[in-house]
């Protein structure tokens, strides 16, 4: 139990230092733990895409009754912000793509914030901490 214990608090420790930014006044991570971050950074933008291309399908599947191949395209499509290929034809397909297309274009915003920033956050770093403190 003590071994368990222990494994979760250094589990715990070593999440914390990936995705909790240091402040101001302490130096900038190794480049390696920075490496590690950006890995996190992008495996959530990864997830997050996954997880919204899978719900753009279940909708497009169970409101349009399209196949999953046709759906999956449309889903893509409206996350790559290129529109649907196939046109909603009921009105809960037409509010489904409607609703879809701005929670795509959110969530591209979300995705390039999430994963510049531990970049944007490295270079502001920089300029402000001061090497003598």
């Amino acid at each position: 139990a003590v071994r368990q214990s222990r494994r979760v608090v250094r589990s715990k420790a070593r999440l914390k230092r990936i995705l909790i930014y240091e402040r101001k006044h302490q130096p900038p991570v190794s480049r390696a733990q920075f490496t590690r971050r950006l890995a996190w950074h992008g495996g959530g933008a990864v997830a997050l895409l996954l997880l919204s291309l899978g719900g753009g399908m279940l909708g497009y599947m169970t409101l349009e009754g399209l196949s999953p191949l046709d759906a999956f395209l449309n889903a893509a499509m409206l996350l790559g912000g290129m529109g649907p290929v196939d046109l909603p034809k009921t009105a809960g397909g037409k509010f489904f793509a409607g609703c879809y297309a701005l929670y795509a274009g959110l969530l591209f915003i979300a995705i390039t914030a999430l994963v510049l920033s531990p970049v944007l956050l490295r270079v502001l770093h920089h300029f402000h901490w001061d090497d003598k403190q």
